[in-house]
């Protein structure tokens, strides 16, 4: 064990961190979180061979191409997910969302749809599995699905499009079999056709550059993020969404989370499946 190893992460140290870890990624990591941090900078540090937390930390700081942040990053952030979760957002997709996107649509015209964080991928490709079996106009409009993670890793490992047993246990068999086939060792790889149909792509929420170049979006799929972070955080996100978003556009969040308590951009629409978020069109007199 190294030197660096020994040395513990002291809480000037660690308020060091939270800081900056804040101001790079929106992400807040409260006391409660401590040993989870710790556990992973002693580990950068250590892989590093910095001699030290301030050694990795100016290193971390200063690196001209931030390639150590953003191993850090893919990391510290928390990807758990399955195939079909919170699968009533989906129903409430095909049976209300989409109905009336396409009602202010021409045939042909891009719909398009964006996951982010899409962690391994199975949210966008939930998306892509439900639009094909139980939305009956998809033939009539040129879908696109964007998918986007702050962790490069994971955003590889999306599109392997290669599965775990627990990451596909909510699929009904006939969907399996249908777009899945298993491989040696357990694991059960998507098939090529549905994965060419998602973009993925690094997105940072809380950086404009990375956000400004998602345009007239019709609906967001953002669940289970913003409780990551703070006031502050979530207000940002909101709005970089709302300008992404075309008008009449949706966006759903997780079960836990309400931009009604968030921002005052949005309506609140309540569908038979879902409560979901919606982008005033500008007749409305609504958003900004």
């Amino acid at each position: 064990m190294t030197l660096a190893t020994k040395a513990p992460i002291t809480d000037e140290d660690f308020k060091k961190f939270q800081e900056f870890f804040y101001r790079k990624t929106g992400i807040h990591f409260d006391d409660g979180k401590r040993y989870f941090v710790d556990k992973r900078l002693q580990e950068r540090i250590e892989l590093t061979e910095s001699s030290s937390f301030r050694d990795y930390f100016v290193m971390l700081r200063f690196q001209a191409q931030g390639e150590e942040l953003q191993q850090l990053i893919n990391i510290m952030t928390v990807n758990e997910t399955y195939f079909f979760r919170e699968e009533y957002h989906f129903a409430c997709m095909v049976k209300s969302m989409l109905p009336e996107i396409a009602s202010n649509k021409r045939p042909g015209e891009p719909l398009r749809i964006w996951s982010i964080p899409c962690s391994s991928g199975e949210e966008p490709y939930s998306v892509a599995i439900y639009i094909q079996e139980f939305w009956a106009d998809i033939h009539k409009y040129d879908v696109e699905i964007f998918a986007s993670d702050i962790d490069t890793l994971i955003l590889e490992q999306a599109r392997r499009g290669v599965f775990s047993k627990r990451s596909i246990q909510n699929l009904p068999p006939h969907l399996l079999s249908k777009y899945f086939k298993p491989l040696l060792g357990g694991d059960y790889q998507l098939q090529d056709e549905l994965r060419s149909c998602i973009e993925f792509n690094r997105v940072n929420v809380t950086e404009g550059i990375d956000t400004r170049k998602f345009k007239k979006i019709d609906l967001i799929f953002c669940r289970n993020l913003l409780i990551y972070f703070d006031d502050v955080s979530r207000r940002q996100a909101a709005e970089a969404f709302y300008d992404a978003l075309s008008p009449g556009g949706f966006i759903c969040l997780g079960h836990s989370e309400s931009m009604s308590r968030i921002s005052g951009l949005f309506k609140v629409r309540k569908f038979q499946d879902a409560i979901v978020y919606q982008k005033p069109f500008a007749s409305d007199g609504e958003g900004r």
